[in-house]
Formats: structure tokens, C-alpha cells, sequence
């Protein structure tokens, strides 16, 4: 069986089980802060299982992305050196929400593994959580499993949850014995966990939710969370005892081997690099195809870490040359008919691991001097150990591999101080973990909470209204709910319907008035909570009260021209994609009346050339007057139209989709203009970068647009009155002008020079004699460090041996160069001389033994400077 008919038999099993088909959600979970990525096929269900969400189907079935590297649930470090370890995997599953438990969850996995991936019944085990008497007799009586092949196991083994809070219950395993040959020795059972007993698929019986605290209360309905890995189940199937024998790693390990020279299963040593480089090439490319980039933190450090880690491990195949994204492209080849992102990415992974590459290899050099260093330091203190701290530093910061660190240090017969290791790396997993956590803008409580679960969510008519009536069904005041509020109270107030847009998608909430029977409340801002909209409002005069009839007026011009930045942001988008290619890909914006932010993928800033593209394309789109069509669909249907959906979003089944003619097509739940038109005008001002390979624009449109050119129109008037120039003269005009200063420039240095000349002559001659040198010095005004330099190396060459001092005062104090020559550095340091006299004009300064400068702030002192600097030369003063 191809791992394609792999999969598709699993989730075909389960549709005509009256499962819905689900896409896989990203590897990055975007509702659940204590997750760093999507680990099992239940993430993107947690909150069905909390009773939080409703979706239109009890039953699902899906094959998921799912990542396991940093955090809690972690296989980077086995990978390669083991067969069944990655850290990229994918996670077959089937769920119910409410509708099946224990008994048809069993049935329906005894069926499938059984009767159509026909594993022999007399090779397969169970595991059940210790107490679990209701799946041991489904398991023995009902199914026939030998009460002799089902091992009851405790809470460590058998009790799943997701992470440290969230869904969770007992599971059953299914395990499939590969045989004695796979055995890690005489005394080889279940328990042992070695190759031979292969955990297959995970049951879950979901059936709590763990609190912060720990503690465990029922869920709402009891439910079904299964799992099992796509990699293992394929190599059973396929007969293989690895999975990287597998259609889903061969092409990739024969790539690998194609750029090395090195044939897999040539050593152990090779064998596991290969097998560790097959593995991290895969999470290169679906985290790259998520639009994630390497980093020094969080997710984007994990990413970095598997890529040097490949890196590293090409290094011991002998590639010394970029590989990696050569290889993830051969992953794309695979799977992006399978994961479309992977293909629309294609030149974003590979450019963006070639970069990462480049850098890593000069860090790999850079780390062996590091590394030799701190061999050298513990040699020299009497240390046999590195010490922790210079690990972390090495690991952490240069992203050194530890094992490479282990391998030279054994041979220098050095030991690796693991504690202080650690210690250090769990100060930066809780660094790290802090930056998982996203905060939010409405401080949540459980007064929202109560509120969204007491009274559903609120109805937003602001998509074709700008104003409308609404009941308040809720006034929070210090985050707690009271009855009424009054002038100058600052209030969040919640209505059952609303025509205010709440903050979310990068699209600022509205502003307006929310009127009542007695009373006039300014809303300053309007945020959500999940689907809950909450106005933060000003009691402006009367008394508002708990149930009361209002209405709610949103500023219709800024509401408009927040519109209007929203439509040119899908609009530059497209453009962008147009011009530079389809690895870009929204990477974070902000739409607000004033202005649109437009964060996107990409490696190097846009020239000019190609920012006029830009803008031309999306004027043109916008005097093409085209209607902006909104409709809701299913999330399946939606994509199969090509809309684009962002990565940094949660979709629920149903989705919006926002339509510009045949030019710009994506999921967003905005506001938006209802003719391109209405945008009147679009103009980049502002192409910087924010961090590596990602850009952000700023422009602008409608009013803010036009205020901007009102406001530099005005300047440029005011620029022609000073130069006196007619329209379209100004550039020719400051040319002229440019020209002149710098002719000017060029006669100021002539006659600086000529003066330098002439100064240098009177410094000579006024050189005193001290037994075999002369000494000198000088005072002007104004000249900066650069020509006393000058001046001192002149007089230096003119007196032949002697010591020269000279100072320059002026508004921002004092300037003063030391020259001594060479002659005389035994004798005399200029930087002694310095550090001597700067103090007196309260300064400080260094340099070199034959000249040193310095600087200070009290320009009355210079007489006193001069007196100490003769008297320290032996010139009587």
C-alpha cells in the first residue's frame, strides 16, 4: 500500500461512517497560547471538545500536520537515531463530539486495522489505563482479544492529555508485535519500548478537562479523540522495519544521498545523519510554507534549531556547500499536490533555507574557534570540565550542535558540565515559553466568559449598516458587571446586536455613539471576545441601565476610510504576489482610517522600479471601479475558488470570502468598500524591513491619502517661495544650488590648507628645545579632530624628534591631540599624556603610544592644561 492509499483509506473508512472530511489546521495553533505547535489531530477540535465551539457535524475525520520539537512534546533529539522518531509527522485521527464513545471507537478501529489494512489479528496488543474495566470487556468480550495481549498500564502510560491544561482521559493503545528479530533482547516485552511492540494507534476516551490548577472536571458530553501516525502505520503495511524505508522518505534519503556522495546504510554514523536530514528537511518546509521564519525565540528558534541541526549533520556527510533547501524541495516535489501551501511556496523554502544555510556556515566555523578557546581556557585554569555557561553559549546562542562539542571535547579528554547545561536551557524554555503567550486586548475574565456562554454570541449588522438598535445585556465597570452607569463612568458596555466592528484581523474596532432613553455614551473603542463585541465607551451625560434599549451609531467616516485601507490591503496583496512572487504571503497588518500596515514574506527591500509596479497595478484595479462581492461559504468550497487564507487566522466551517472581480480573492470576516472606486487612490509611503525576510509597507488611501498630498503640496509651495521657482523648476534649481555649496566646500578646504600650511610653520618655529627634542603646541578655534591630526603629523615630520600638543576650542569644548615621535614612544606614551591631562578639561580620551586625542567640556581650563603639559615635558613655565 503507497502511503497516498494509505491515507485516503483511512479518511474514506470514516466518511462512509457519516464523518465529516476536515482539512488539516496549521502547524501553528492560533487560539491556544500553551502550545508552540499543533502536536495531535485534536488541537484544532479543543475547543468542540470544551463545549466552547459548535461546529454542524458530531462526527470528523481528518489527516493533520503536526509538529514535535520544543516544549513539552519534544522528539528532536532521538531524531535520526532512531527509526519511528520525527519531528514533522502526520497524525490520522477520527473524532466524535458527543455522538459515539468507548464501543464504537474500538469497533470501528478493530475494523479498519483488521479487515481492511488486514494487520494479523494473533500479532496485535492492547494497552488500557489501569482502572479502564469498560474497555477491557469491550476489548475481551465483545472484540476477542486474549485477556493475556490487553496490559493494563497507569496515568504515565495509558491517561492522555494534550499539555499541561485542556482535553484529556484514559486511552487504549493498539500495538502490533513486528516480531522476535525486532526484539532488544531475551527479556523483550510490551513494556521494554523498543521496536519489536509498536504503539500504532492512540484511543482516547476524552472525557475531562484538566484545570491550571490540575485538578479534573467532565467535559459536557463525553468524546472520541483517536491518533495514529501516517509514517508507522505505512511502514507496517509496506512490510518495512524503519520508516524511513517508506515511499514517504525514500525519494528523499536517494536526493540526499545524490548530493553527498554517500549511500544510506553505508555506516551507522552516515545513516543517522541522513535519516536526521530526510526528517528536518520535511519540517523546513511545511514550518517555511507556514509563512514561520528562523529566529532567536519561540516558534521561529525552533525552526532554526532543525535547520542547523541538518546543517550539521550534512557536515558529517561531507557537504560543506548549502544542501538543505535543495532537499526541501524535493519534499514540495512529494507533497504539494497533497499540501498545496508547500507548492505556492516552493521559492519562499527554498530561498529562505538557502539563507539560513549561508549563515550557519559561517556560525559552524565561527563555534570550532569558540569551542577551541574554551578548551584552551579550562586546560589553563586545571578544569577537566566545559563549563555549563559555555555550553548554553555555544548551543543557545551560536547554535553549535552539543554533540559535535561532545566529540571534540572527548578528544581533548575534556568532560561537559550537563548540569549547569541544563539549568541554563531551562531558563531559556522559559524565556521561550513566555513568548508563546500572546496577550490580549480585552482583558479576559470570567465575566466575558459568563456573558458569551449565558448569551451567545453578539449579532453583527455593521456589514451593511451603520447604525442600528440593540439591547444592553451587560455593563462591566473595574471588570466587574453592575446594573447601570453614569457621567464620566468608563464602562464596557455588550448589546445583543451591534452595527460597531470589533477589533480583529488587523482591522481596528469602530468608534462612534451609542445612544440611550437618557443618556449619550462616546464608544472609543470596540473590541472582541471570541464572537462576543465589547464597546469600551465614556458615559459623555445621563444614566445608562442594564436591559435597556439603545442605539448604536458608528463614525461613518472613519468606518469608510478603514474600509477603504481594508480593500487596498487585499488589493496590494495580490499585486504584491503579481510583482514579486507567490512566496509572499501576509505576515501581519493593521487597517485603521489613517493609514494600512502590510507585513509580508519576502527576503530583500523593493526597488523602486518594483514599488511603481506595485502602485500602478493597484490603481489600476481601483479605476476599473470593480465590485467588491462578500459572500459566505463552506471553508472547502472557498479554497477550491482560490481564496487566499491566512495562516495567522482560525476559519470555522463557514467562512467569508471577499471577491475583487477576477483579481483578488480571500477569506476575511472585515469591512470592505463596495466598489474599488470607493478607494479613490492608493500610494505607498513608507518600505522597511522587520525582521529577516520579512517586509512591511505602509500606505495610504481616500482621505488620509489626500491630506497627505494637501500637506506636501503646501511644502512644495513654500520650498518654490524660497527659491523663487516657478512650478516644475524646483529639482533644476536645488541641482544649482547643491553645485554652488559644494564649489564653495572645495574653496573653503584650499584655504584651509593654505592655513594649515602656514600654522604647521609658525608651530615649527616656536618649537622649544629640551635637552635632544622640541616641544610644541598650539591653540585654535573651531578645527576638527581630523585636521589637528593632520597638523600634528606635519610638525612631527618637520621637527624630527620631539612631542607636539594641539587644541582646538569651540562650542562643544575642547579638541586636543598628542604626537610624539617615534623615536621617542620608549620615553614618552602619548595615551599617558592624554589620560594626564584630560581631566583637567573633564574629559577623557586614548589612542595610540605616538598619538592619542581626547575631548572635554571645560574650555576655561585650557590655560591650565598647557601649564601641566609643559611642566610634564621639563619646560620651565
Amino acid at each position: 500500500m503507497h502511503s497516498r492509499e494509505v491515507r485516503e483509506t483511512f479518511l474514506s473508512f470514516f466518511e462512509r461512517r457519516d464523518h465529516v472530511r476536515v482539512r488539516s489546521s496549521s502547524l501553528i495553533p492560533r487560539d491556544d497560547p500553551t502550545l508552540l505547535f499543533t502536536n495531535a489531530g485534536m488541537v484544532q477540535f479543543k475547543n468542540v471538545f470544551l463545549g466552547k465551539e459548535i461546529r454542524p457535524y458530531k462526527r470528523a475525520t481528518s489527516c493533520q500536520k503536526c509538529m514535535r520539537a520544543g516544549g513539552k512534546h519534544n522528539d528532536l533529539e532521538n531524531v535520526g537515531k532512531t527509526h519511528r522518531h520525527h519531528t514533522f509527522f502526520e497524525m490520522l485521527g477520527n473524532f466524535s463530539f458527543g455522538n459515539y464513545f468507548k464501543r464504537e471507537a474500538i469497533n470501528y478501529a478493530w475494523e479498519l486495522i483488521t479487515e481492511v489494512y488486514k494487520l494479523p489479528k494473533e500479532r496485535i496488543w492492547i494497552t488500557i489505563f489501569e482502572n479502564d474495566d469498560e474497555a477491557f470487556d469491550i476489548w475481551n468480550r465483545e472484540i476477542g482479544i486474549p485477556s493475556e495481549r490487553i496490559v493494563r498500564m497507569g496515568e504515565k502510560d495509558n491517561f492522555w492529555s494534550m499539555g499541561d491544561t485542556g482535553p484529556c482521559g484514559p486511552c487504549s493503545e493498539i500495538i502490533f508485535d513486528q516480531g522476535e528479530d525486532m526484539a532488544c533482547g531475551p527479556n523483550c516485552d510490551i513494556y521494554c519500548g523498543c521496536d519489536r511492540f509498536l504503539e500504532v494507534w492512540n484511543l482516547v476516551f476524552m472525557q475531562y478537562n484538566r484545570n491550571p490548577d490540575g485538578t479534573l472536571e467532565p467535559l459536557p458530553s463525553p468524546s472520541i479523540d483517536t491518533g495514529m501516525g501516517l509514517e508507522r502505520i505505512t511502514a507496517i503495511l509496506q512490510g518495512k522495519r524503519s520508516n524511513y524505508d517508506t515511499d514517504l522518505f525514500v525519494p528523499i534519503i536517494e536526493r540526499i544521498c545524490d548530493i553527498s556522495g554517500v549511500s544510506y546504510g553505508h555506516s551507522q554514523r552516515t545513516d543517522v545523519a541522513i535519516r536526521a536530514i530526510a526528517d528536518h528537511s520535511r519540517a523546513t518546509a511545511f514550518l517555511l510554507a507556514e509563512g514561520l521564519m528562523p529566529s532567536n525565540e519561540g516558534r521561529g528558534y525552533v525552526l532554526r534549531r532543525v535547520i542547523r541541526r541538518a546543517c550539521r549533520y550534512g557536515r558529517i556527510l561531507g557537504i560543506k556547500e548549502p544542501f538543505l533547501h535543495k532537499v526541501a524541495l524535493c519534499v514540495v516535489d512529494i507533497m504539494g499536490d497533497i499540501y498545496p501551501e508547500l507548492a505556492e511556496a516552493r521559492d519562499f523554502i527554498s530561498k529562505v533555507a538557502m539563507m539560513e544555510e549561508e549563515r550557519f556556515s559561517y556560525t559552524l566555523e565561527h563555534g570550532l574557534k569558540l569551542l577551541d578557546e574554551m578548551i584552551e581556557k579550562a586546560k589553563s585554569s586545571g578544569s577537566d570540565c566545559i563549563s555549563g555557561e559555555d555550553l548554553f553559549k555555544l548551543h543557545d546562542t551560536y547554535g553549535f550542535p552539543l554533540d559535535l562539542v561532545l566529540d571534540v571535547a572527548q578528544e581533548e579528554g575534556l568532560l561537559l558540565d550537563m548540569e549547569g547545561y541544563e539549568r541554563e536551557m531551562q531558563k531559556q524554555r522559559e524565556r521561550a515559553r513566555a513568548s508563546w503567550v500572546g496577550a490580549s486586548h480585552v482583558k479576559i475574565t470570567d465575566v466575558y466568559v459568563k456573558l458569551r456562554d449565558r448569551h451567545g454570541p453578539t449579532a453583527f449588522i455593521g456589514y451593511w449598516a451603520y447604525e442600528g438598535k440593540g439591547k444592553v445585556i451587560a455593563i462591566i465597570k473595574d471588570g466587574q458587571e453592575v446594573e447601570e452607569a453614569v457621567t464620566g463612568d468608563r464602562v464596557n458596555i455588550v448589546l445583543d446586536s451591534t452595527p460597531f466592528y470589533g477589533e480583529s484581523g488587523g482591522q481596528v474596532g469602530d468608534t462612534g455613539i451609542i445612544e440611550g432613553v437618557d443618556s449619550v455614551l462616546e464608544v472609543v473603542d470596540t473590541e472582541k471576545y471570541n464572537d462576543l463585541v465589547v464597546h469600551a465607551c465614556v458615559v459623555k451625560n445621563g444614566k445608562i441601565k442594564l436591559g435597556e434599549d439603545v442605539i448604536g451609531r458608528v463614525d461613518i467616516e472613519k468606518r469608510k476610510n478603514t474600509e477603504a485601507h481594508h480593500t487596498a490591503t487585499h488589493l496590494l496583496h495580490k499585486a504584491l504576489r503579481e510583482v514579486l512572487g507567490v512566496h509572499v504571503r501576509q505576515a501581519g497588518s493593521l487597517v485603521s482610517p489613517e493609514r494600512l500596515r502590510f507585513d509580508f514574506t519576502h527576503f530583500k527591500g523593493l526597488s523602486e522600479e518594483e514599488i511603481a509596479r506595485v502602485e500602478e497595478i493597484v490603481n489600476s484595479k481601483i479605476w476599473e471601479n470593480i465590485e467588491v462581492e462578500k459572500f459566505e461559504t463552506d471553508l472547502d468550497t472557498a479554497i477550491s475558488m482560490g481564496a487566499v487564507a491566512l495562516f495567522d487566522e482560525k476559519y470555522g466551517d463557514r467562512v467569508r470570502v471577499v471577491k475583487v472581480g477576477d483579481f483578488s480573492i480571500e477569506l476575511c470576516g472585515g469591512t470592505h468598500v463596495s466598489r474599488t472606486g470607493d478607494i479613490g487612490m492608493f500610494k505607498i509611503i513608507n518600505e522597511t524591513s522587520v525582521s529577516a525576510g520579512v517586509r512591511r509597507i505602509e500606505a495610504l488611501a481616500r482621505d488620509a491619502l489626500y491630506r497627505y498630498i494637501s500637506d506636501r503640496l503646501r511644502v512644495l509651495k513654500d520650498i518654490d517661495s524660497f527659491l523663487k521657482a516657478r512650478e516644475g523648476e524646483e529639482l533644476e534649481k536645488i541641482e544649482k544650488l547643491v553645485k554652488r555649496v559644494r564649489e564653495l566646500e572645495k574653496e573653503l578646504e584650499k584655504k584651509k590648507e593654505f592655513s594649515v600650511v602656514d600654522e604647521v610653520d609658525g608651530l615649527v618655529d616656536k618649537a622649544m628645545d629640551v635637552g635632544e627634542f622640541k616641544v610644541t603646541y598650539g591653540v585654535f578655534e573651531n578645527l576638527d579632530m581630523g585636521t589637528l591630526r593632520d597638523m600634528v603629523d606635519k610638525v612631527k615630520k618637520r621637527i624630527k624628534s620631539g612631542v607636539v600638543l594641539l587644541l582646538s576650542t569651540g562650542d562643544r569644548g575642547v579638541s586636543m591631540v598628542v604626537g610624539v615621535t617615534q623615536d621617542l614612544t620608549d620615553r614618552f606614551d602619548a595615551r599617558g599624556i592624554v589620560e594626564k591631562l584630560a581631566p583637567i578639561i573633564g574629559g577623557g580620551g586614548g589612542g595610540r603610544a605616538d598619538m592619542a586625542q581626547a575631548g572635554g567640556r571645560n574650555v576655561e581650563r585650557v590655560e591650565d592644561l598647557i601649564k601641566e603639559f609643559l611642566s610634564h615635558m621639563g619646560v620651565k613655565v
